[in-house]
């Protein structure tokens, strides 16, 4: 059973119709969490509930977090759950040139990877301290570096991990917050980017390791966590590497 004192055992997870989601899911349940499934698409967070041994104990919200009301959609329906968790995990990015690629998807990765798991964790963060909860915020090792050819998204998760370490920081002592930077993982991310699938291979960590580091670090009252050791590899170039020469680097893989 999760080691609190509260009876709070609900965790919210968004993104959760695959991928990251789909994983976190798996893996909370077997932790007895009950937990609310958020995504955009309804088949697939269907698909998603069929995988758990004790699809009774959860339930679906469908909301688009991107639109005008689709944050106070999300609220409005887990109103009144008693929530000791929050997997920040909804996000997307696109690739391509900044110039060639159309204004309003870049924004929309800025709202989903960014805003819209602020404005999420400030409305239930009163709920979470109450319950002496937990946040899992997650970000990428993009947000480590600049990103050629994915620039919003590298920027969106950039400001997502900062947010989320000072939010670590400042709720120290009062509410666990695990900030996940992976690399790259066989999630279905590139295919709905658009990226290269060469880009990065030899980086790939299976979904489950990333999880599972997660909720290692999670156990050890929060922190920064970068999963696996071929992510804590690329983390290390990205810092050692000089980064006029690191975005050339970068460039041309991401172009091919």
């Amino acid at each position: 059973m999760p080691e609190q004192s509260t009876n709070a055992n609900t965790v919210l997870i968004t993104g959760a119709s695959g991928g990251f989601g789909l994983e976190f899911a798996k893996q909370l349940e077997l932790l007895d969490y009950s937990l609310i499934l958020h995504g955009r698409d309804k088949a697939r967070l269907q698909m998603t509930m069929n995988t758990l041994k004790h699809p009774e104990r959860h339930s679906i919200v469908q909301a688009d977090l991107n639109a005008k009301h689709g944050l106070t959609s999300l609220l409005h329906a887990i109103e009144g759950k008693n929530l000791i968790g929050l997997v920040n995990n909804a996000g997307f990015g696109i690739w391509g040139g900044f110039l060639q690629t159309g204004v309003v998807p870049q924004i929309d990765v800025i709202k989903t990877d960014l805003k819209a798991p602020i404005a999420l964790t400030h409305a239930l963060l009163p709920g979470l301290l109450r319950n002496k909860g937990f946040i899992i915020n997650v970000s990428s090792l993009a947000g480590e570096y600049p990103l050629p050819y994915m620039s919003t998204y590298a920027a969106a998760k950039a400001g997502l991990t900062y947010w989320s370490e000072a939010l670590r920081i400042e709720l120290d002592g009062k509410l666990r917050i695990v900030t996940l930077a992976p690399g790259p993982s066989p999630t279905g991310f590139r295919e709905i980017s658009g990226m290269p699938h060469s880009t990065g291979s030899f980086f790939r960590t299976p979904i489950a390791i990333i999880i599972e580091a997660a909720l290692r670090t999670l156990k050890k009252g929060g922190g920064y966590c970068i999963p696996g050791w071929r992510h804590k590899l690329l983390y290390a170039m990205q810092k050692t590497i000089p980064r006029v020469i690191g975005l050339r680097i970068m460039a041309k893989q991401m172009r091919s």
